[in-house]
């Protein structure tokens, strides 16, 4: 399967059956992202957390009763 990269718009091919395959094919609001682009996000994102001026902005888990 060709992909591109939604950052850097490099086209890959990465293997029809795997699991990142399916995820792209069955819910389009998925993107693919180049190997190279992950670790320059990832390592990024440590770098500024490691500052202490990092916020995470997640939403409050809502507990069920039931």
């Amino acid at each position: 399967m060709r992909v591109k990269c939604a950052l850097c718009e490099v086209i890959e091919n990465i293997e029809d059956y795997s699991l990142q395959a399916k995820r792209l094919r069955n819910r389009p609001i998925h993107t693919y992202m180049c190997d190279s682009c992950h670790k320059r996000i990832t390592k990024k994102t440590e770098e500024r957390a490691a500052t202490g001026n990092f916020n995470l902005y997640r939403s409050p888990k809502v507990e069920d009763e039931f």
